[in-house]
């Protein structure tokens, strides 16, 4: 497969994280989060993810992508170290804040952050829907939706966490096509968020496709995909497990790269490999304690679209 352009809409190159001082497995979350591991030991969770956020800023860091790393000292946002759930930015100059179902997790939205987005990037507007929260209409960012910034296709798995009202006031806004599936795991439950089944890539996609239920919309997705000129990858559940959809396309010094977890990695095949690395290099980042709060790697990171203040 001929890679694209080295620049990609896809790949930013600039993205924000947040190291927690006070990390946790959120119980409030672990109804409809099946991918939550239950702390039943004595290890120190804080400081095992504190360290493996420093360490995964650091290797991103190497690759040349820029990284905005926020502190978060709170007791009381478990989940902090999530910043793609509460906001996201786009091409243009804008800036979209979401509606968080867990009381919890409304805590995480910091104005530092936005204020310092407006400081170094031209950021036009910034769009807020957390007004939408006292009337249960939830949409927690890119974990709901898995943005096709090419194909302006923003791809929704049902669950209480993405709401199709505000779904669609999103895509209104920002010039997306919603296109909504159900998905469940091996055991029928709902998948809760669409990031942990679904990365899309400048040339390949990522798709748990044995989780979404219909098969027709199955295929519909992967023509889609095929029709913009991107490889789909096929997804076991056993890999949607290990989270090896939740990974994210980034820009670095020398190319595109994609960023996963250490655990998402060894889930792959030796195939699937060698589609990813025709386009883009593999960055592993050891994150096993994060993942115990039932995300990866995509889940830490929230790309930056916008265009820098000269």
């Amino acid at each position: 497969m001929a890679p694209r352009s080295d620049f990609s809409a896809q790949a930013p190159s600039v993205v924000v994280m947040v190291r927690p001082h006070h990390f946790t497995v959120n119980t409030e979350t672990a109804g409809d989060n099946r991918f939550q591991v239950t702390n039943d030991d004595n290890s120190d969770l804080s400081s095992l993810a504190y360290a493996e956020i420093t360490r995964a800023a650091g290797l991103l860091q190497e690759q040349g992508i820029t990284v905005h790393l926020f502190e978060d000292e709170g007791s009381e946002t478990p989940d902090s170290v999530f910043p793609n759930n509460w906001f996201s930015t786009h091409a243009g100059g804008y800036v979209a804040i979401y509606p968080m179902k867990a009381l919890s997790r409304r805590r995480e939205r910091r104005s530092d952050i936005i204020e310092m987005l407006k400081s170094r990037y031209r950021v036009r507007e910034v769009i807020d829907y957390s007004g939408l929260e006292p009337d249960g209409l939830f949409l927690e960012g890119t974990g709901s939706m898995v943005l096709d910034h090419i194909g302006r296709i923003a791809y929704a798995v049902r669950s209480d966490r993405t709401n199709p009202i505000a779904l669609e006031r999103f895509c209104t806004r920002f010039c997306f096509e919603p296109m909504v599936f159900s998905a469940k795991d091996v055991s029928g439950f709902d998948v809760y968020h669409t990031n942990v089944l679904m990365c899309v890539a400048t040339d390949f996609a990522m798709v748990g496709l044995d989780l979404i239920t219909d098969w027709g919309r199955r295929r519909e997705i992967v023509n889609r995909f095929e029709r913009a000129g991107r490889q789909v990858i096929g997804l076991t559940n056993a890999q949607v497990e290990r989270f090896a959809g939740n990974a994210i396309e980034l820009r670095g010094k020398n190319g595109r790269v994609l960023a996963l977890s250490t655990s998402a990695l060894l889930a792959l095949t030796t195939k699937q490999i060698d589609i990813i690395s025709q386009t883009a290099r593999l960055l592993p980042l050891a994150i096993p304690t994060v993942e115990r709060a039932g995300g990866s790697v995509r889940c830490t990171i929230t790309g930056v679209h916008l265009a820098p203040r000269d």
